[in-house]
């Protein structure tokens, strides 16, 4: 199944926290995200290399290695789209780069962000794609 993946779930790729087993199950289907992606995982790698999380050598290699499980999308085609969904949810226009990709590709958003989810489940049908949460039952929904 072809899905888009935020910097909530990548990170749990390379980084063992709350949610990083179901995260895992995701490496079998086929991923894109926006090039965005790769910049928000080296901040969180470099603020967990920061905090005595991991090493900085491990920070760098896991942002190095970001790039190679998914399938980076340009952010030109997206921009108009997220900043639109960013003014009428509203939340961060970054993370609405992902919805605007899960749009036009027609293809899920899953993400770790709880605080999104709450958002589009507020606004209503502001945004046509189908938008999961890690917490969610993806085993039911045949994502394992």
């Amino acid at each position: 199944m072809r899905l888009v993946v935020d910097s909530s779930v990548a990170v749990k790729w390379f980084v063992t926290e709350a949610q990083s087993d179901e995260a895992q199950v995701l490496l079998d289907h086929e991923l894109i995200a926006p090039q965005l992606l790769v910049a928000e995982c080296a901040n969180v790698f470099w603020k967990k290399a920061r905090k005595n999380e991991m090493t900085p050598g491990q920070a760098m290699i896991a942002a190095a290695n970001v790039s190679g499980v998914v399938e980076l999308m340009g952010l030109s085609n997206l921009v108009m789209r997220a900043v639109d969904l960013a003014n009428r949810l509203p939340h961060p226009a970054y993370d609405c780069l992902y919805l605007a990709l899960a749009e036009m590709e027609r293809c899920p958003l899953v993400t770790a962000d709880v605080r999104l989810r709450r958002r589009l489940d507020e606004a209503g049908d502001i945004c046509a794609a189908e938008v999961l949460t890690l917490d969610a039952p993806l085993f039911a929904r045949g994502l394992s």
